[in-house]
């Protein structure tokens, strides 16, 4: 795992976009390059350095497929704040991805078994795609990853999950009230976000630390499981001062990022 430390969020949405692009497939003849969309506030800096990136010429995503991680069960189609329309807005209209290659959890469907269905044929999708390339990801501040909230199985796929009273209290913001924040949610497991090649988490703000903390120097348990990011080979972990204020090992991970010493 490497974690990178910035001064604010502005510089450490540059780090994580640099992340992404460092590990973006050049060689396109065994598929088209696959990248896992978060939604959330924490990750729109790193979207607009992407969009950056893309008017600069060093980067191009109109081939490019996105996943979404989750979406809420429940909001009819259309619905501003569905994460598809979220990401139409966040993603597709800011990096050039095209919308008909924009893959999203069906949440519409009424009935648990339409639902269950609905989440095997997106894990489906994703294997069909060939696997995530780069999954981007924020972290809830009850150290959820995706909507997989505390006591989520490790090995978990994508499924139906109730959505935490701290996650709708969190979420709220974006509704015109707290009753109007959908319970549940179809959400990729913790076990389909492993399976991406490249894991780029960004987190700011001090609202983030304690969960930052955890998950980097915890145990690894499902009581936090953001920790599972121990787990996976290839981790880039980018976060302000404010968001890395728990960290007791802050000084190895500057040390770490440093590289090697010039000859």
């Amino acid at each position: 795992m490497e974690i990178l430390v910035s001064p604010g969020p502005e510089e450490t949405a540059a780090r994580a976009a640099e992340a992404v692009l460092a590990a973006w497939p050049t060689d396109t003849s065994h598929g088209t390059p696959v990248l896992g969309l978060a939604t959330g506030s924490s990750p729109l800096g790193l979207y607009r350095e992407l969009g950056r990136a893309v008017a600069e010429g060093r980067a191009d995503f109109s081939h490019t497929h996105g996943v979404a991680l989750d979406e809420y069960v429940g909001l009819p189609p259309g619905h501003p704040e569905g994460y598809r329309q979220v990401l139409l807005r966040e993603v597709c209209d800011v990096v050039g991805l095209a919308p008909e290659r924009l893959e999203v959890p069906d949440g519409s469907r009424a009935d648990a078994a339409s639902l269950a269905a609905a989440a095997s044929a997106y894990e489906q999708r994703i294997r069909d795609l060939g696997g995530v390339d780069v999954q981007v990801l924020g972290i809830g501040a009850n150290g959820h990853l995706g909507f997989n909230e505390p006591g989520s199985a490790f090995a978990s796929r994508t499924r139906v999950k109730r959505l935490s009273a701290r996650t709708r209290r969190d979420n709220a913001r974006f509704f015109h009230d707290l009753d109007d924040v959908p319970t549940h949610c179809l959400t990729q497991g913790l076990g389909t976000i492993l399976d991406a090649r490249r894991l780029v988490l960004v987190a700011t703000g001090d609202a983030k630390a304690e969960a930052v903390a955890a998950a980097l120097e915890g145990p690894l348990t499902a009581s936090v499981p953001a920790s599972v990011l121990q787990w996976h080979p290839d981790t880039v972990v980018c976060l302000d001062e404010a968001a890395a204020a728990g960290l007791r090992n802050r000084q190895y991970y500057d040390d770490s990022a440093a590289g090697l010493p010039t000859p």
